[in-house]
């Protein structure tokens, strides 16, 4: 028994030490990006678990070639089949609009959560292209948090060449909430505004979320641990800050967050939409700032807002208003 809880007590203390002896680890663990659920899954066949779908391959950098799915809206169903990667780029130019779906971290594009998304927004008339960022999945490369907003951005702009005026709407899950804002600010540093902003669950800033994990609570009395974090982070170049991205965003936002949600708390959610209207009402902009709340009972948690059945009918009243 003595041997048993010195052992406990020596992997307990040892954490620290190697975070510290080696950062970089910390960097692997917000990414996760080597747990490549579902393992077995060819993804190069998104067939296997989505109709109407075309694989391609887009290389953002030299070195880099990044993982895409597209799927077509409902009205594109039927005449799909059969139908070359050059047809489906020239889909997105058919008036519908798109939305880049950016998720969090672990797994790759073929996440049961993250198909039953892309279906529910294909058969409610939407493109939908999921991303697999560099290192993730079959895409090439190694993350940061420069590279996948450097792979989000790349695609942004391919799709706006390709969809002839479409709206083009950023959807980012969690991890890729901060992937989302970035790449929005970086395309406002270009002079432009992306078309909309939907964040589903998503963090202030990636350390506080991290701070929030239930193995890094275990450690947050102990002298000095929240201060190491930061500085990890720090050295590893993740900061990921949605609270400073919306501040200068112009963009219409729609945000989703369930109230018991385990992994980003809700009142992460409620301070973005705060700093948001904040941020809106300062510069005198009459953009469009919502946020959708999901009771606890419900028990949609971090990754099944999906459940929702009017999340179609939320997501169409929204992208329709920027339309007038």
């Amino acid at each position: 028994m003595k041997r048993a809880v010195s052992f406990l007590i020596t992997v307990y203390v040892s954490v620290p030490v190697i975070l510290y002896l080696f950062p970089w680890i910390l960097g692997h663990v917000i990414f996760s990006h080597l747990l490549r659920f579902p393992f077995l899954m060819d993804l190069g066949r998104p067939e296997d678990v989505l109709n109407h779908t075309c694989n391609f391959y887009l290389d953002t950098e030299e070195g880099v070639s990044v993982g895409v799915w597209h799927t077509l809206p409902a009205s594109q169903w039927e005449a799909a089949a059969g139908r070359s990667p050059e047809w489906y780029r020239d889909t997105l130019g058919d008036d519908h609009p798109v939305i880049i779906y950016l998720h969090g971290n672990v797994g790759t594009r073929a996440i049961n959560h993250r198909v039953e998304l892309v279906k529910i927004l294909s058969a409610a008339g939407y493109h939908v292209l999921s991303l697999d960022y560099r290192g993730f999945g079959d895409s090439t490369g190694e993350p940061s948090e420069t590279g996948l907003t450097s792979d989000a951005l790349y695609l942004y702009n391919w799709v706006k060449r390709q969809s002839k005026g479409s709206l083009v709407c950023l959807w980012g899950h969690s991890l890729g909430s901060g992937v989302a804002t970035n790449t929005a600010v970086k395309v406002q540093e270009q002079g432009s505004v992306v078309d909309a902003l939907i964040l589903e669950a998503p963090y202030t800033r990636i350390g506080e979320a991290v701070a929030n994990h239930p193995l890094a609570k275990m450690y947050m009395f102990l002298p000095g641990f929240e201060g190491l974090l930061w500085n990890i982070l720090e050295m590893n170049n993740i900061v990921f800050a949605n609270d400073k991205n919306l501040k200068t965003l112009t963009s219409p936002l729609l945000i989703l967050h369930s109230e018991d949600d385990k992994v980003v708390p809700y009142h992460m959610g409620l301070k973005l939409h705060q700093i948001s209207l904040q941020a809106q009402k300062e510069r005198n902009n009459n953009v469009q700032v919502e946020m959708i709340s999901y009771s606890a009972s419900l028990g949609f948690s971090h990754s099944n807002i999906y459940l929702d059945p009017n999340l179609s009918s939320v997501v169409g009243r929204f992208l329709q208003s920027l339309k007038k």
